[in-house]
């Protein structure tokens, strides 16, 4: 699709959920996002893997100066860079929770929508490093598995799954980290995508799991603003959108209570995450998702 003028006065950088969501395709959305500002990161947030010189190519604006040839510069007064090809490719693989409780939006995103957006930005990154990408979605079970691969049209059957995934059941999100971890045979990095409604012990104890196996792990927290705020005026009628149960809710009784729950349970996930060298994000489906990815990068660059 064509973003119109007004949207465009919004800038290739931070643009909002809902002008996204706007966008026709999952592969023309991560383009959009990640060249908006991958070219100002110093560092890949991916190197670490062998290389071998490929060719030169000339240089362009953005491009990381590290890889700039200067002694052809000075030889020729051109700029060139020097392109590598990975001796042994990396594996990405983005999961991403498509479980009942995905679904929930106070606005026009949903946090299915949202993970979406990021997972297929991740996946466009990932596959512009050359690296090999995989994708499983699941609920209480495999919903969908593409195993990782970096071969001509791949990326287009993971946009293609990515547009697919709908919300479904109850999830078994500890579990089914469990399950991801056997099934990911190669060590690589796995990035998760969830609302991590689930035990934090039992969450810490599947992403160690992933860890124990030798990959780098990275976890997205994705939550719907309110879910953090519970910024409710009247009481309200809270169904869980997994079981259906139902239960009135007076706000200004229950509110403190809520928002003190979910920031120790918030704080758990973070203090795990940190003590297994595991990446931790919070994200909220307000939050403009290449500001969401930049943070992130920036801190994987300093690794």
């Amino acid at each position: 699709m064509k973003l119109t003028n007004q949207d465009s006065a919004i800038g290739t950088r931070f643009l909002s959920p809902e002008v996204l969501a706007r966008i026709s395709s999952l592969e023309l959305l991560a383009r959009t996002v990640v060249e908006g500002f991958i070219s100002g990161l110093h560092r890949s947030p991916f190197t670490g893997f062998s290389t071998e010189f490929a060719e030169y190519r000339p240089y362009m604006p953005g491009d990381d100066l590290r890889y700039l040839d200067w002694k052809l510069l000075g030889r020729t007064d051109r700029y060139y860079i020097k392109k590598y090809r990975a001796d042994t490719n990396a594996q990405c693989h983005i999961l991403i929770d498509s479980s009942g409780s995905m679904r929930y939006s106070t606005g026009t995103v949903t946090k299915l929508h949202y993970a979406q957006f990021l997972g297929s930005s991740l996946a466009y990154l990932a596959n512009k490093q050359q690296d090999a990408v995989g994708l499983i979605a699941f609920d209480h079970e495999i919903r969908t598995h593409v195993p990782a691969h970096n071969r001509t049209g791949h990326m287009r059957t993971i946009f293609g799954r990515m547009e697919q995934l709908e919300a479904g059941n109850e999830t078994r999100l500890s579990k089914m980290l469990h399950v991801a971890a056997e099934r990911i045979t190669r060590r690589g990095i796995i990035i998760v995508i969830s609302d991590f409604y689930d035990e934090p012990e039992a969450i810490m104890s599947a992403l160690e799991h992933l860890r124990f196996k030798g990959n780098d792990v990275a976890v997205f927290h994705v939550l719907d603003k309110n879910e953090l705020d519970f910024d409710f005026s009247e009481p309200v009628l809270l169904e869980d959108s997994e079981t259906e149960e139902q239960i009135h809710v007076m706000p200004d009784i229950l509110g403190e209570g809520y928002r003190n729950t979910i920031r120790a349970h918030i704080e758990k996930l973070r203090e795990g995450a940190a003590r297994n060298r595991i990446d931790y994000e919070l994200l909220t489906t307000d939050k403009p998702l290449d500001f969401a990815l930049f943070s992130f990068l920036a801190k994987r660059s300093k690794h």
